[in-house]
């Protein structure tokens, strides 16, 4: 089944993901590196609606003025012909060795003022390029020897450096929010911020956290063996998921930037269930671009780099589908109201119930039949039972 995305899907890809060269810690690349402004073309013409990436995936570390400008000058002119956005931009503060202690954390205070120039000088670019949303991942800030780090000033150092440049966003004015990444390790033997908690635990003590959110990544938080959905969840409960990540993950091991879809597939299904029909009982809903961070088969030439982009996007749009039609069923309907989920929507504390009413109640605990209560059915197998059939389309 062929299936055509459009921009009104808002699909996005970063330039480092179709730009992936093949390169990885045990080989050498086995493409060459892919024409950003041709990247433009193609993914305009597949039906995508934009494209993201980290300042060095378009302009060179080492890049003098001149180069760079003449860089963004084409890429500004594919992206004027394309009509394609730029709905995200981020900064490389890893690859290069200066950054092998961190970039906002690193030990050397020297390296960390180049980091917050780095950023600062891509905030800018972002605000030029109409981009709403600037995205930090620490993927260097950590450590692989827990007496390497005062980690006390470490979360300083992390907080001081977000607070800064969320202030220089407040500052220009500009219409940009940042988003944290979190990944629990690799390139670090351990990251900080590794889930998606530990990045809402510290947007809570920003100074500018009302302009900061989260950017979950399906891969990272499965490294980590916990549930995609239920992160993205809090995240979107919290007013925070500023953005997301999709990919495939198999498990607990490296990451592996699989299509979307193409690693967990009921987790995928339950991911786009929630993003395009939000929570039963009603919520805040995630209106972000749908953001593919994969990597092309390093096994495959630029004919698969095309084929895999195009797969995220028609699995997406296929789970979209069996997603919906989850949904509309009329028996998914009422096994949901067996199962006692839009219960959970109603205060457990009614309307103007005190504590003191709840302890005067009582067949809320003396009265209450915990024997009879015990013996309900939740009939959750048989719930998901049918979400896996319309997955499978056998519905």
């Amino acid at each position: 089944m062929t299936v055509q995305p459009t921009r009104d899907d808002r699909f996005s890809f970063g330039l480092w993901t179709v730009g992936w060269t093949g390169r990885d810690p045990f080989g050498e690349a086995t493409r060459a590196p892919v024409d950003p402004v041709e990247a433009v073309h193609r993914l305009s013409d597949m039906g995508a609606y934009g494209i993201t990436f980290h300042d060095n995936d378009l302009v060179p570390f080492d890049a003098d003025a001149g180069e760079r400008e003449l860089i963004l000058k084409q890429f500004r002119g594919a992206l004027e012909e394309t009509g394609l956005q730029v709905p995200m931009i981020t900064t490389n503060l890893f690859s290069h060795p200066v950054f092998k202690d961190g970039g906002f954390t690193s030990n050397d205070r020297d390296v960390r003022r180049f980091a917050l120039r780095k950023v600062l000088t891509n905030i800018d670019l972002a605000a030029e390029l109409g981009a709403k949303t600037f995205v930090m991942w620490g993927g260097r800030e950590g450590s692989e020897y827990d007496g390497s780090k005062d980690l006390s000033a470490a979360f300083d150092r992390m907080k001081e450096g977000i607070d800064t440049v969320a202030g220089y966003i407040k500052e220009k004015n500009y219409d940009l929010r940042i988003a944290l990444e979190p990944k629990p390790n690799e390139p670090r033997g351990d990251i900080l911020l590794p889930t998606v908690g530990s990045a809402l635990a510290l947007i809570n003590d920003l100074e500018h956290g009302d302009i900061v959110g989260v950017n979950p990544e399906t891969g990272h938080e499965q490294m980590a063996g916990l549930n995609f959905t239920h992160s993205i969840a809090q995240a979107l409960w919290s007013g925070k998921l500023f953005h997301i990540d999709l990919n495939g993950q198999r498990s607990i091991k490296y990451d592996q930037d699989l299509v979307f879809g193409h690693g967990d597939l009921t987790s995928a299904f339950f991911t786009v269930d929630l993003i395009e029909n939000g929570f039963p009982g009603g919520g805040p809903r995630y209106d972000g671009p749908r953001h593919f961070d994969y990597k092309p088969s390093r096994t495959d030439g630029y004919d698969g780099v095309w084929a895999s982009a195009q797969a995220n996007m028609s699995m997406y749009l296929l789970l979209k589908e069996r997603a919906q039609a989850f949904r509309e069923d009329p028996e998914v309907q009422a096994a949901m109201r067996q199962s006692g989920i839009f219960n959970l929507s109603e205060p457990t504390i009614g309307d103007g119930e005190s504590v003191e009413d709840l302890l005067a109640d009582e067949s809320a605990f003396e009265k209450f039949d915990a024997d009879a209560a015990a013996e309900r059915s939740f009939a959750f197998v048989r719930l998901n039972q049918l979400a896996l059939e319309h997955l499978m389309n056998a519905r």
